[in-house]
């Protein structure tokens, strides 16, 4: 199987607007663009194959016809034939919804779902452009409840202004939202379970309130304040830089400033690569694909060894 480019899932959103377009090129239209769903299996958003002999087939088809091939062995025994992980490039004209997504036993006894344990790398940011993350104290249940009930919950927050390259890990539970100006590329588990918990009182273009999930949120959300968010990662030129390693997915940062040869025989995992700076190509024994900022490949578990060619690019390689 040839390195994949699949054709994006375009979201529009009350807080998107235009950036996707104008920086990346995406195929937009509405002027509220959001997110650009880059790799999913989510039900009704499922990603179609945009490139070679694959092209017009679906990344679920393809699981269910060469699942061990395209996943690798290990990932299919843990996950069965659903892709794991759903990537995504989000722009926030607006400032987002506080919100927390619960943990994979409360998903999957609520929502028979896994949980959405997250991260997010800062692509562009406006000057003095926030992220809200966590809480600025510990916080009991009830002073959290009081606080979304008076409308003052904003209060409680913990705001961390951003730039390019600020990476950002987002444990299940903690309370956050992406603030206006923000560009990011968003990796996560594949669920599209999120509890929002305050709006800013805004309204729908139909006049109406979104809703809330207030009381499904109580118990889902970690009220200790924890300075476990910011990802420390080095920034060697030419190398795998490991920026996250968790249960659920790992994230490495590679910047190239010359041709960068990757030995894979031994991963057994298929590789995602986030262009998030200049352009690349990529090639392996099955074919070769160019990726420019704001564009994803996927490459097969069964890629033994991968060429990356770029004088320039900053790429998210992402395994399991």
């Amino acid at each position: 199987m040839h390195p994949i480019k699949f054709k994006p899932i375009l979201k529009e959103r009350l807080w998107g607007g235009t950036k996707l377009k104008e920086v990346f090129g995406k195929p937009i239209e509405s002027d509220i663009t959001g997110e650009s769903w880059e790799l999913s299996t989510v039900p009704g958003d499922i990603s179609v194959v945009a490139n070679g002999s694959l092209e017009g087939k679906s990344l679920q088809e393809l699981i269910d016809s060469n699942g061990e091939e395209l996943l690798g062995k290990s990932v299919v025994e843990r996950f069965g034939k659903e892709f794991p992980i759903l990537i995504k490039f989000i722009d926030a004209k607006q400032d987002l919804s506080i919100q927390l997504h619960p943990n994979d036993a409360l998903a999957k006894e609520r929502h028979n779902s896994f949980g959405k344990t997250e991260m997010w790398y800062i692509m562009d940011a406006d000057p003095k452009a926030e992220l809200i993350v966590g809480f600025n104290k510990d916080v009991t249940k009830e002073e959290y409840a009081e606080s979304v009930a008076n409308d003052t919950l904003l209060d409680l927050l913990n705001y961390e202004q951003v730039k390019e390259g600020d990476t950002f890990f987002i444990n299940t539970g903690k309370i956050h939202a992406i603030g206006a100006g923000v560009m990011l590329a968003e990796i996560q588990q594949t669920s599209d379970v999120t509890y929002r918990v305050f709006d800013f009182n805004r309204k729908d273009k139909d006049g109406n309130l979104r809703e809330l999930h207030t009381d499904l949120a109580l118990d889902a959300v970690d009220y200790e304040k924890k300075d476990d968010f910011k990802v420390s990662y080095s920034q060697e030129k030419n190398e795998v830089n490991t920026m996250v390693d968790c249960p659920y997915f790992k994230t490495n940062f590679i910047e190239l400033t010359e041709n960068l040869e990757l030995d894979t025989v031994n991963r057994d995992s298929f590789t995602i690569f986030m262009c998030v700076g200049g352009e690349a190509k990529i090639s392996t024994a099955e074919g070769e694909v160019a990726i420019k900022s704001g564009e994803t490949a996927l490459l097969p578990a069964s890629t033994q060894k991968i060429s990356l060619q770029s004088t320039g690019a900053k790429l998210l390689e992402v395994t399991i």
